[in-house]
């Protein structure tokens, strides 16, 4: 049996397991300005905040280092397996958030699911580098992106809804299930890498590994993973700390509004779970609309002959600076409606930049490097969103939000003054003579 478009299923799924991801991790926010009330009534409001503070940094810190860890596991035991491992982990770690009862059972709970969803995304990277040619990688990250965002537009209201026929407990659950469920297709359909499946047309394989330019990195005619360095040499290279940079100044951003946008909604507007449900998802319209748009702008400009070099700058320079005056507009965005548009054009700037700096491990790189870098570059990432969200309940006690929107705009300055310096040419690099 052979399949036209192999690639594209492949990618559908993965985008898929991101629409799962982001509908488990939605979950606690969500539900957390009800449940907490319940599960810790005798708490003021801020106390209530912080502690959700240090659930979720527990989260993420989890999550930093099990993007290191499955980033050495894709490349170990292949996209198929590891896309396997993490989602029945995080799956099953999600369920047991219904038994949690207190801080340090969500604690616990929480830190699993972490350190399992982040093997995702250095798996996302290295399906990528696999199963897509150099010129449509940055749509097929965009694609994969939107994921993300559809799982934000998805998630909110859906828990919402959720939460008027059932308790807390059986919604994560719920949601759990569904992880489970994903694991039917994917097993089915992805065989192998694109060179041995036996599914794949000969036109699409040819098409696809005659496409990944960089798999002939010395240059004497024949495809091959000839540069694969030790951990060691991948960070000699300045490049690889371009990117590891950028990712740990652009990406809390992105963390900023996913764990605090209902919090936010319900601490500035004073909105209840479905009123949150209402408004919440909006930002993630432009979320996705943004992933879709960085990923087509590039794949348009690389047909039309621009460079990598010159296709991925530009096009992190236009969302970052998208990104900057909607930030600090934030500041004071006045009724309920136009904040939520301000932050839908925020993750618009953010999604149309982070595609094209996920693909630079794999314009820089070849082979089992990719998921290495793309895993350190998420824990680096995930570091820095430690840190703004476990500051947020120190910035903005009372309710002001500024300051953390401040350093949002800081952040997405470094994250491009990174790629500029320390990437003066996005290409395949050779070894170090």
């Amino acid at each position: 049996m052979k399949i036209k478009g192999l690639r594209w299923w492949v990618v559908g799924l993965i985008a898929l397991a991101a629409v799962i991801n982001y509908i488990d991790r939605q979950a606690l926010g969500v539900l957390w300005p009800d449940m907490s009330v319940e599960l810790f009534p005798d708490q003021t409001a801020d106390e209530r905040k912080a502690i959700y503070a240090f659930i979720s940094s527990v989260f993420i810190f989890s999550y930093a280092f099990g993007q290191a860890i499955f980033g050495k596991i894709f490349d170990w035991i292949g996209t198929r397996l590891g896309f396997a491992l993490s989602i029945s982990v995080w799956s099953i770690a999600t369920a047991l958030h219904a038994f949690a009862s207190g801080v340090a059972s969500f604690a616990v709970f929480r830190s699993l699911l972490g350190v399992a969803e982040a093997g995702n995304w250095p798996g996302a990277a290295k399906g990528n580098a696999e199963w897509f040619p150099t010129k449509e990688r940055a749509f097929a990250q965009g694609l994969f992106n939107s994921g993300a965002a559809i799982g934000g537009i998805v998630s909110i209201p859906l828990i919402a809804f959720l939460t008027i026929y059932f308790s807390w407990k059986m919604i994560f659950v719920f949601v759990g299930v569904m992880g489970l469920l994903w694991l039917i297709p994917w097993m089915y359909l992805v065989k192998g890498e694109p060179k041995d499946h036996p599914w794949l047309t000969d036109e699409e394989k040819n098409y696809i590994l005659t496409g990944q330019q960089n798999e002939d990195v010395d240059g004497d005619g024949n495809r091959e993973d000839d540069y694969v360095p030790s951990t060691g040499q991948l960070l000699s290279h300045k490049q690889s700390w371009g990117i590891i940079i950028a990712s740990a100044a652009i990406d809390p951003i992105w963390w900023l509004f996913v764990v605090w946008i209902p919090i936010y909604l319900s601490e500035v507007y004073g909105m209840d779970v479905k009123a949150i449900g209402i408004y919440g998802w909006v930002p993630y319209v432009g979320a996705m609309l943004g992933a879709w748009f960085g990923g087509l702008l590039a794949q348009n400009r690389l047909k039309a002959g621009w460079t990598v070099n010159k296709t991925r700058k530009m096009v992190i320079t236009l969302g970052c600076m998208i990104m900057l005056p909607s930030l600090l507009a934030m500041a004071n965005p006045g009724a309920p409606v136009t904040a939520v548009l301000i932050m839908a054009v925020i993750l618009f700037g953010f999604q149309t930049a982070i595609g094209n700096v996920q693909t630079l491990p794999s314009d820089f790189f070849s082979g089992k490097t990719v998921g290495t870098l793309a895993g350190f570059a998420g824990m680096a990432a995930k570091l820095g969103a430690v840190g703004l969200v476990a500051l947020v309940p120190i910035l903005t006690k009372g309710g002001n939000y500024t300051p953390a929107f401040v350093i949002g705009a800081a952040l997405a300055i470094i994250a491009l003054a990174s790629i500029w310096i320390l990437c003066p040419k996005i290409e395949p690099l050779k070894p170090k003579k």
